[in-house]
């Protein structure tokens, strides 16, 4: 009795270790290559959680089950770059305050959401990129007068919790009164009825907000940047392998036009050419 009580703790030992090799790191697993982290599970799985915007115009808008945008299509190319085809992709909505809680706890593999590239933010998780530029701006009734970010004082300006514009207005110009939401577009009916004398964050992302139909004529972005926006991708602090590998996508796609074919495809059709991507901008994925 006692040999076949050790033989079945043996087999039991065997078991266990055989499964803990097929099971994950807590993120995804290990592929048969032994990669890690999202090429790790891109390879393994052949699916990703992605987080995205779901109310910016011409960057990420979700109607219905449908999200589009710049920052979708360059999502749709990074998953792919990882060898996941569009349909394994599960799109996550963010807003700006649980971009990082959402990436330190694995409710996504990946950001892809007007994310600028912050030392702060740098200090909790990894980034790849910047894939763009942006530059904080202000989004004005078409007829104000407000031409720039030193007409503030006294005014009320409508930002998002925990986004860099936001805290840009606190710091640099505390005279603003400002309020905040979870979501831009919170901020478009205070404006329309003249509860707010501006809306501030990326230039980009206004204009979007301004060309929609139900605002057509009616607003207008001030023009005078004030910041230099850095967009990146988010993904965990320690997975360096994977930052590299997405940085290696961005590169090809800068090159090979799938890049300039996103841009042409969503905030190309504001009539804005596409920009080129300076690809030696790229980060280094390290730490801070």
């Amino acid at each position: 009795m006692r040999m076949k009580r050790v033989a079945a703790v043996a087999a039991a030992t065997t078991l266990a270790l055989g499964l803990a090799a097929c099971g994950g790191d807590g993120d995804g697993g290990s592929s048969s290559s032994g990669a890690k982290g999202i090429v790790g599970k891109a390879e393994g799985q052949k699916k990703l959680v992605i987080g995205v915007k779901a109310d910016q115009p011409g960057l990420g808008l979700q109607t219905g089950s449908k999200y589009e945008g710049f920052d979708i299509e360059i999502a749709k190319i990074v998953a792919k770059g990882l060898g996941v085809e569009e349909g394994n992709i599960e799109w996550k909505t963010t807003v700006s305050a649980n971009r990082e809680p959402f990436i330190q706890q694995g409710t996504v593999d990946l950001v892809v959401a007007s994310y600028t590239i912050n030392d702060e933010r740098k200090q909790k998780i990894n980034f790849a990129g910047p894939y763009f530029i942006a530059g904080q701006d202000l989004l004005v009734k078409a007829d104000s007068t407000l031409a720039g970010p030193e007409g503030l004082d006294g005014k009320t300006v409508c930002s998002v919790t925990g986004s860099t514009p936001a805290k840009r207005i606190q710091s640099d110009y505390p005279k603003a009164k400002l309020q905040q939401f979870d979501s831009y577009s919170k901020c478009l009916p205070l404006l329309e009825n003249g509860q707010v004398d501006a809306i501030t964050t990326d230039d980009i992302i206004l204009a979007g907000y301004a060309a929609q139909d139900q605002y057509a004529g009616k607003f207008k972005v001030v023009g005078k940047p004030f910041s230099e926006e850095p967009y990146g991708i988010g993904l965990k602090k320690d997975d360096k392998t994977g930052c590299e590998k997405v940085n290696d996508i961005l590169k090809a796609a800068a090159s090979d036009g799938s890049y300039k074919a996103a841009w042409d495809a969503t905030l190309g059709k504001s009539g804005k050419a596409a920009p080129e991507m300076d690809t030696t901008k790229l980060t280094n994925c390290g730490s801070v």
